[in-house]
């Protein structure tokens, strides 16, 4: 696989075309990892990236099943599981549609692929754009099937949360949270943020072990290094377009913080099956698209 890279003076962005359009590394100009890092021979699966896109849903599907418009659709499981997560075009080759010194677009279209998990045919087009200390990343997604199809989208940037001892603090707001089972699945609606989950007032992970997703999120998270210490501090924001309704928080065991902007509940389809409300599942109709961005800013001294 060779990535693709893009750079300005604030930042560099390898990308893997090959693997998803995933990212391989986003590092500062110093080169300070933003997130986390990762070494191209260690690179079996968009797993291993730093980053990769979630389509044409995103999180879990309970049994890897579902109901839409009285038709039951059955997919392929995840191999070792029963369920199946984080949609299929992660691991795909995309196409690179352009590429500038500062601007990435690449193109997946499921209809050449014979063995895409998803009844339905859909496109997709993610763009990566860097301009002074943001990067933005734009996702599209596309039904172009002849009839309505179940839809979702998301991104999933592990972060780099330690500097030596210094755990950064975490900042967002949200309306609810999930309670979900030993698969991380839930099975009703969002409930309101218990004092150990909620993060609106900045604080630091520190030892919990969480894989928490947050519903009615306002679409700003913050990290910060250093604050009220007398080091120099800095900062990383992420803003979200407000289709990306939902936010999943989880310490991933290699120790970098994964904070997931994502458009719906998990197992939203199954949930809005049974009539549970505001999973913000998305239907759309042929040639209908849903698209939006996320954007990280750096601040201070990175």
């Amino acid at each position: 696989m060779q990535p693709v890279t893009i750079h300005n003076e604030h930042l560099s962005l390898d990308i893997l075309p090959e693997l998803g359009a995933s990212v391989l590394n986003l590092s500062a100009a110093s080169g300070r990892p933003v997130l986390r890092r990762v070494e191209l021979t260690t690179v079996k699966t968009s797993s291993q990236c730093a980053s990769f896109t979630l389509l044409p849903y995103s999180n879990r599907i309970r049994d890897a099943r579902f109901s839409f418009e009285g038709r039951e659709v059955q997919l392929r499981p995840t191999p070792g599981g029963s369920s199946i997560q984080h949609g299929d075009v992660r691991n795909r080759p995309w196409r690179v549609q352009r590429v500038s010194d500062t601007h990435l677009s690449c193109d997946f279209d499921s209809r050449a692929f014979s063995d895409v998990n998803w009844p339905w045919a859909f496109t997709a087009r993610v763009e990566y754009l860097l301009h002074g200390p943001h990067l933005d990343i734009s996702v599209v997604l596309t039904n172009a099937d002849t009839s309505p199809m179940p839809a979702g989208m998301g991104l999933h940037p592990y972060f780099a949360r330690w500097d030596g001892d210094t755990d950064p603090t975490l900042s967002f707001q949200a309306g609810g949270v999930y309670v979900a089972d030993a698969s991380s699945i839930p099975s009703a609606a969002a409930v309101p943020i218990p004092p150990e989950l909620d993060f609106s007032v900045p604080r630091a992970v520190g030892a919990q072990a969480l894989d928490q997703v947050y519903a009615s999120w306002d679409g700003v998270a913050r990290l910060s290094w250093n604050a009220g210490t007398g080091q120099p501090e800095r900062a990383l924001t992420i803003t979200a377009d407000s289709v990306y309704s939902h936010l999943v928080l989880f310490t991933a065991p290699d120790g970098s913080l994964a904070l997931e902007p994502v458009t719906h509940a998990t197992d939203a389809f199954n949930l809005a099956a049974r009539g549970v409300h505001g999973t913000d599942m998305r239907v759309l109709a042929s040639g209908q698209s849903v698209g939006g961005a996320v954007r990280l800013t750096l601040e201070g001294a990175w």
